[in-house]
């Protein structure tokens, strides 16, 4: 018989229990169970979820297990218990029918599963009591909490600001309080007085300390307006530490993920500021007199309404879509003026680099890209998702070029791969077999069975690679689908479409646009082509005009789905970056 493909998963909830490693013991378990079954478990099977509450199925290893038992690559799950796979009862139910109409058998460590009615009765009392246990835990956690805070406890505050040292209650003898540390203490003090006192700007404050050299709580010598517009609103340096200033949301989804922070989020809520009637005071060391904090509310207001007016909100068209290919920070939009030859004022708005600003990373930039002009970004941009609007069907047909023909064969291939595979592992337990009989010497054994297992390797790679060919194809005829009954909705209004519905149209089309040294990549919310590029490295077929002249191109090396502008990073003799890219 084949030998079965076996895998493991292990989830741990808190980023603390990750760092702690404290997901190595459910790991030791699992793979002493694997061995006592005389399974083989390599690396690529094991996986793991580390920092991800089981009260959602957005887990990044969870999705490959569910793709690899679609995709019919795996045979048995061994996982510790019923709560690690997830934490609420409907969770569990979906995920082991999922699994179970797959072919996939679930092992759990601490029960057997699904051998009796009563097994499986079992398994739904013990989901729907961890899943009561979770929400009780919870509530109570959060009434104790309100309790002491009402009390007047710095227990439920858990940390302590910029001035102060937090004494655990373990260290405090039961009862936890804020210690003043001298040096950082001045350091607020001398904000408070130059705010409420001198009357400087936040701006004035933070060049003052920079100069200085003061160090932040985190050791760096920078200092950001948004650290010290906070500690000048925190009410604990007069006195009255706040409680509950913040409460969780629901997490809404971004338009790309953050640079360094993983595609799929932790934690299906974020922490949102609260009404500040909401916060519950607790009484701690004052660092500055109440007037004095008082004063310097009085001028933060006073500031603002003197402050230069700003338009906030959306202001350009690729606002939290445009990013740098290189460095991978956010770019954003900044409008700077210049004299014209004939000494008129012109205002130009261009694309910039976070990473290109050296105040924000201590006086020294990390990125070199260059900077581009927003209105021919936005116009190349706009002409690119214009043109796949308005003939969808070009898509379409190259992509039916490219795929169907070799559907059948695809399919025929597969079915001759699979019965190679079935006969390579029945080879493979032959040979183990004499081996074990005494029929072969280890001298012979050894490097017949690394050959064997190299060949069932290769062809296990092939048959992934041709299911995952398959599942590309059903999932393309959905995005085509999509993408021409949007176009048939939106096709008449694009001439006429104002300034919000083309955002709104490119958001929904666009994943993101990347900004090269020389060139501008625009990639659509499709999937990236997973195949090789074709031969001839040629554009796709009917998406450019060879006499439109336009800032964007078809680029077929990256995916059929990607788009590229090329510019120019060179200046022109008035100063301007120069674009120029062909169609």
């Amino acid at each position: 018989m084949s030998p079965l493909q076996a895998a493991i998963y292990a989830r741990v909830s808190s980023e603390r229990q990750a760092e702690t490693h404290t997901i190595a013991s459910q790991l030791a378990a699992l793979r002493a169970r694997v061995a006592q079954d005389g399974l083989a478990l390599s690396e690529e099977v094991q996986f793991i979820d580390e920092g991800y509450s089981g009260a959602t199925l957005v887990r990044p290893a969870l999705e490959r297990v569910r793709d690899l038992a679609a995709a019919g690559a795996l045979d048995r799950l061994y996982v510790h218990s019923p709560d690690r796979l997830a934490r609420k009862y409907a969770y569990q139910v979906l995920l082991l029918d999922e699994l179970h109409r797959a072919g996939v058998e679930v092992v759990f460590l601490n029960r057997e599963l699904g051998r009796t009615p009563e097994d499986d009765l079992l398994l739904q009392v013990q989901g729907m009591m961890a899943e009561y246990e979770r929400a009780k835990i919870i509530e109570r956690h959060r009434r104790g909490k309100l309790h002491r805070a009402r009390a007047g406890s710095v227990n439920v505050l858990g940390g302590a600001p910029y001035g102060y040292r937090y004494i655990t209650k373990v260290a405090g003898g039961g009862q936890a309080r804020y210690e003043i540390v001298a040096d950082e203490a001045h350091v607020v003090r001398q904000v408070f007085e130059w705010v409420g006192v001198h009357r400087l700007s936040i701006g004035a404050v933070c060049r003052r300390l920079n100069h200085a050299g003061e160090r932040t709580c985190t050791g760096k010598t920078t200092w950001d307006r948004s650290v010290v517009w906070a500690m000048l609103k925190n009410p604990a340096y007069m006195g009255q530490a706040a409680f509950g200033k913040t409460h969780v949301v629901p997490r809404r989804p971004p338009l790309r993920p953050q640079r360094g922070r993983p595609a799929v989020p932790r934690h299906a809520t974020v922490p949102a500021a609260a009404p500040p009637e909401e916060w519950i005071s607790i009484a701690v060391p004052a660092l500055v007199d109440a007037d004095v904090f008082a004063a310097v509310q009085d001028q933060l207001r006073e500031n603002r309404a003197h402050a230069r007016q700003r338009l906030r909100g959306v202001k350009y068209l690729l606002q939290g879509l445009i990013c740098c290919k290189r460095c991978g920070y956010a770019y954003y939009g900044k409008a700077i003026s210049f004299k014209a030859a004939k000494g008129h004022p012109r205002d130009y708005a261009y694309y910039r680099c976070l990473g290109t600003d050296a105040y924000r990373f201590g006086g020294e930039r990390v990125c070199h890209n260059t900077q581009v002009r927003t209105d021919l970004v936005d116009l190349a941009v706009w002409e690119a998702v214009c043109v796949l609007l308005k003939h969808p069907e070009r898509l379409s047909a190259e992509y039916q070029r490219r795929l169907h023909p070799h559907t059948q064969a695809r399919g025929g291939e597969q079915a001759l791969l699979s019965a190679q595979l079935g006969k390579l592992r029945q080879g493979l337990v032959r040979l183990i077999d004499s081996y074990t009989e005494g029929l072969l010497e280890k001298r012979e054994f050894e490097p017949r069975i690394t050959r064997l297992r190299d060949r069932i390797a290769k062809v296990r790679d092939q048959l992934q690679h041709l299911a995952n060919e398959m599942a590309w194809q059903t999932e393309l005829q959905l995005i085509i689908g999509h993408v021409e009954e949007f176009a048939a909705k939106v096709k008449g209004g694009l001439e006429r479409a104002d300034w919000n519905s083309r955002r709104e149209i490119v958001r929904t089309l666009v994943k993101r646009v990347e900004v090269d040294e020389r060139q501008v990549n625009l990639v659509f919310r499709v999937n990236e082509y997973p195949f090789d590029s074709r031969p001839d490295g040629g554009i796709l077929l009917h998406c450019g005009r060879r006499n439109h002249r336009s800032l964007v191109r078809w680029n077929s090396s990256a995916s059929p789905m990607t788009s590229s502008c090329a510019s120019n990073t060179g200046r022109t003799r008035n100063g301007w970056p120069a674009c120029s890219g062909s169609g």
